[in-house]
């Protein structure tokens, strides 16, 4: 089999319908599966997945195990030679997932690899990362971005050109391909991340495995940015967010990092208080 898409999805049935319709619309000459991971969504999206696309794998948990487990799930069933990890907010293009097969099979040093991603307007969305250090995890915490966009520069790679394929660090989870052969060798997603960190924890761990990470624009796809995550209050984001920054210091970073910024956590949850109160807007996107 060519290719296992897997779709974990919570609370977005319209995206994950027009999702769906996308892929099945474009791949009639790929040999494909499809699983959907439904994380016990309660707008009926499980229910629309079995009217409508009787095709799909779907897998229907009775709570929200998060991104990395309910991924693991599914891909523990793949079949495919090349297994692709979409979020349900994303479109492919009719020839979005030819072009990234075709570009893995002729670049056979990808592990990994990541896509030109757009908004609805056609614009690039910058999602290439450098792996997370104190200096730019710590900014981070503190919300310094709200105040200062350039403390993130390079780790936000902003010089970054989308228009040239490379080797990277890590790229972002929504369009996360990989090779069968990748996931034998460097295991599943970490369970221990719940949301956030885990696409760079495995960007990570493929790296000293001796793989590689790419960025490639030889396929594209509309990225819609955050459906889930915008029904979600910036309260509980925020403790996913930092429960994963920390988890990821305490695995890869000595341990005196994984102290500062715990220490630093309670001063960085006071600061976005404050900036919600001016109403001061992140002026980069982290």
């Amino acid at each position: 089999m060519d290719l296992s898409i897997i779709i974990v999805s919570w609370n977005v049935k319209e995206k994950l319908r027009e999702n769906l319709r996308s892929i099945f619309n474009s791949a009639s000459s790929l040999n494909m599966e499809v699983f959907v991971v439904d994380n016990n969504s309660f707008d009926n999206s499980a229910e629309m997945v079995e009217k409508e696309f009787s095709q799909v794998s779907l897998i229907k948990n009775k709570k929200n195990f998060g991104f990395a487990k309910a991924n693991n799930q599914a891909i523990q069933k793949a079949r495919g030679d090349f297994i692709l990890l979409l979020n349900p907010d994303m479109r492919v293009f009719s020839d979005t997932l030819i072009n990234i097969l075709k570009w893995m099979r002729e670049n056979k040093q990808a592990s990994v690899a990541g896509c030109h991603l757009i908004d609805e307007l056609g614009n690039t969305i910058k999602h290439i990362r450098k792996f997370p250090r104190l200096s730019d995890q710590f900014a981070i915490t503190l919300k310094l971005p709200h105040l200062f966009a350039g403390v993130l520069n390079d780790y936000l790679r902003v010089d970054f050109n989308y228009g040239v394929a490379q080797k990277v660090d890590s790229i972002r989870g929504g369009f996360f391909m990989l090779r069968r052969n990748t996931i034998e060798k460097i295991g599943l997603l970490d369970e221990q991340f719940f949301l956030w960190f885990e696409e760079v924890d495995y960007c990570r761990r493929v790296k000293v495995g001796g793989g590689q990470v790419w960025y490639t624009p030889a396929a594209k796809c509309v990225d819609y940015v955050g459906q889930s995550f915008s029904q979600v209050k910036r309260g509980t984001t925020q403790k996913y967010f930092r429960d994963s920054m920390l988890k990821y210091f305490k695995k890869w970073h000595p341990s005196w990092q994984y102290y500062i910024l715990k220490t630093a956590w309670p001063f960085g949850m006071l600061t976005a208080i404050i900036a919600d109160f001016f109403k001061l807007k992140n002026r980069a996107r982290t």
